[in-house]
């Protein structure tokens, strides 16, 4: 690595080296790093193309020219090149000599002119309010399988679980992502590959819950109770989307009818559906004159597609209104959070609208690890970091929106990429990658500012292999961190042995577990270790991991023990109850069950790096929603968190 492409290489934030999991300096094959570069347009092939990029480099620098964006907050102050204006995002403007305060601006999205250069002003808040203490539940949606249930769980059963939720006397429910797929078969399961994350997921519809279904002739409403699937062992996305579209499709006819157009961003993506029903999923194999939303080809299609479009867009607002529905049905002090998926598909609405903000020949992940050796690839497309700078950060601010609309918080996953992100170049494995960096202040004052315009909690996902100053800058931001129980060890400890509930970080939302990691009763059994042996992803033999997995239970047991919480020969659900007395222990913000656990289900969510022949996304809870909420076992195991943080009405 010369210094020359070391340096082109920090101009656009690629990283030559970094720490590894075991905090040992990873230096990156020089391959790699111009492979990334290349992602930026930039031409690092030989060392004269090296030297002639910069050169460009060096001279943007000596020039002075302000930064696309400026983001400011509390009592920052920017120093400008000379007298300039600016346009607020009111309407109105404020003229500036040579320095603009940020606490003489009104929080939001202004647009700064100094001379002929434009930048966007993003004035944010300095801090959120904490959301107060309180107990919850996380859930997976589609595994909330009820009697009313179309094969996978929906709004409906969200609004039932959520009017439970609030006579028990919890505070929060955190949901997985809603975002909204492709409606074209095979649907894609994982809701962290989702086509659009400003729009709702139409497969969670609860069809009776319909305008048109009670305004429908008797005649259709006996077809579309017809339709409903069988609920197998797994949930079939297939099964369920081609039941509801159709079901959906007889009753569009019977809808009162809309008395206001779409919203742009809505009409777009109800093309995109429209567009992939036609031909085909991915937007990348249509015909070339489709391939840009722009096109005056997309603009003709679009008028022939007309009652399609509009047939998509009202499948939005259905949606609009039932997860209204369910956020209305309790009174819960904190709410529902939605979870903010880290990328989006390539194939997708988003990566068709966004085509120019996204390196699309490129995808995140995670390098070799604890958790898996060979490194993880998401399959999703990295933000270009220029590009966002570029258009204000517009992208990812509707992003957030698109979150918040629904919901009274956000869960950031992989929040440490608003830092940094794993890009792995075109044809390489997982571990052939390299970070690139991030305007970690512009990408967490834009989150603050949408938070604090829609006043909800964000939650940062900061789990694994994460600089410290990520979860630092969280709590300065009065964001929550997170804090899960298997991550929850002795920092330097050879042995890795958890901590005493009392050290648990204040300032975060607790759970025993999430959805990428055993559950509470595969974590006792070491099915875990089983499952990954069967996929190749254990690090060890599967004898020395399933001893360090028999030695990391113990310690967990011998813990509760010691705090007085189990007794001698205590059996697997009493184990379980006993975690959830620890978590109430905590002084953590919100403390989370999630009802796997609860259910000793062992199988886990999701299995990272196995979507094949594991059934990702597609495990249901083993009993219905109705035998959860009836459940005796449930009742006693959340008393300790009804006692540690009791509803405040």
């Amino acid at each position: 690595m010369n210094d020359e492409l070391h340096e082109l290489a920090d101009a656009y934030g690629v990283a030559t080296w970094y720490r590894g999991a075991d905090q040992e300096h990873v230096v990156v094959d020089p391959s790699v790093v111009r492979a990334v570069l290349a992602q930026f347009d930039v031409d690092a092939s030989s060392a004269p193309a090296v030297r002639d990029e910069l050169a460009k480099v060096r001279d943007r620098r000596a020039a002075g020219v302000l930064p696309d964006t400026v983001v400011l907050t509390g009592r920052q102050v920017l120093a400008l090149p000379g007298r300039g204006v600016v346009h607020l995002e009111a309407g109105s403007q404020l003229p500036v000599a040579d320095r603009v305060h940020a606490d003489q601006l009104p929080l939001g999205v202004h647009r700064l002119e100094v001379g002929q250069r434009r930048v966007a002003l993003l004035v944010a808040p300095p801090r959120l309010t904490v959301p107060p203490q309180a107990w919850g539940w996380m859930v997976q949606l589609y595994a909330l399988r009820s009697g009313e249930s179309w094969g996978m769980g929906d709004f409906g059963d969200l609004r039932s679980f959520v009017r439970w939720c609030g006579g028990l006397g919890a505070g929060v429910v955190l949901l997985n992502p809603l975002h909204a797929v492709t409606p074209v078969s095979p649907i894609e399961r994982s809701p962290y590959s989702p086509s659009s994350r400003q729009h709702l997921n139409p497969l969670y519809l609860r069809v009776e819950d319909t305008a048109a279904y009670r305004y429908a002739p008797p005649q259709i409403r006996e077809t579309v109770d017809e339709l409903r699937p069988f609920a197998g062992d797994l949930v079939d996305h297939d099964a369920t989307w081609q039941a509801k579209l159709s079901a959906l499709e007889l009753l569009w006819s019977c809808a009162p009818p809309e008395d206001r157009l779409p919203e742009p961003a809505t009409a777009r993506f109800a093309t995109f559906c429209s567009l992939a029903e036609r031909h085909g999923a991915d937007w990348r194999r249509w015909p070339a004159a489709l391939r840009r939303p722009d096109s005056s080809a997309v603009a003709e299609a679009a008028a022939q597609l007309a009652p399609r479009i509009a047939f998509h867009s009202w499948l939005q607002g259905l949606c609009a209104e039932q997860v209204a529905s369910a956020r209305d049905s309790a009174d819960l002090n904190v709410g529902l959070i939605g979870d903010l998926a880290v990328g989006v598909a390539p194939s997708g609405a988003d990566a068709w609208a966004l085509q120019d903000v996204l390196a699309l020949k490129t995808t995140i992940g995670a390098p070799p690890g604890t958790f898996d050796h060979r490194g993880q690839d998401w399959g999703v497309p990295p933000w270009r970091p220029d590009r966002l700078a570029a258009c204000g950060y517009q992208p990812f601010r509707d992003a957030v929106r698109g979150v918040l609309r629904h919901a009274d918080g956000i869960r950031v996953d992989h929040v440490a990429g608003l830092w940094r992100l794993w890009w792995i170049p075109p044809g390489e494995p997982p571990g052939r990658g390299t970070y690139v960096r991030y305007d970690a202040e512009a990408m967490l004052g834009s989150l603050a500012l949408e938070a604090h315009r829609a006043a909800a909690v964000v939650v940062g996902e900061d789990l694994g292999t994460v600089e410290p100053e990520v979860t630092r800058a969280l709590h300065d931001r009065g964001m929550l961190s997170s804090a899960v129980m298997w991550f929850q060890r002795e920092p330097g400890d050879p042995e890795h042995r958890p901590v005493t509930p009392e050290r648990w970080p204040a300032q975060a939302m607790a759970s025993v577990s999430t959805h990428d990691l055993p559950t509470a009763t595969g974590f006792l059994r070491a099915e875990h270790v089983r499952v990954r042996a069967e996929h190749d992803a254990l690090d060890l033999p599967v004898g020395q991991e399933r001893a360090r997995a028999w030695i990391e239970r113990d310690q967990f047991v011998d813990l509760l023990t010691e705090q007085g919480l189990l007794g001698q020969d205590a059996s697997e659900q009493e184990i379980v109850v006993a975690m959830h007395e620890l978590l109430a222990r905590t002084s953590c913000r919100l403390l989370l069950a999630a009802p796997q656990d609860l259910l000793t289900e062992a199988r886990q969510a999701n299995l990272p790096g196995a979507a094949g022949s594991y059934p990702n996304w597609r495990i249901p809870l083993p009993v219905s929603l109705e035998e959860f909420c009836d459940n005796p076992v449930v009742q006693v195991a959340v008393q300790p968190l009804r006692r540690a943080r009791p509803s405040p009405r």
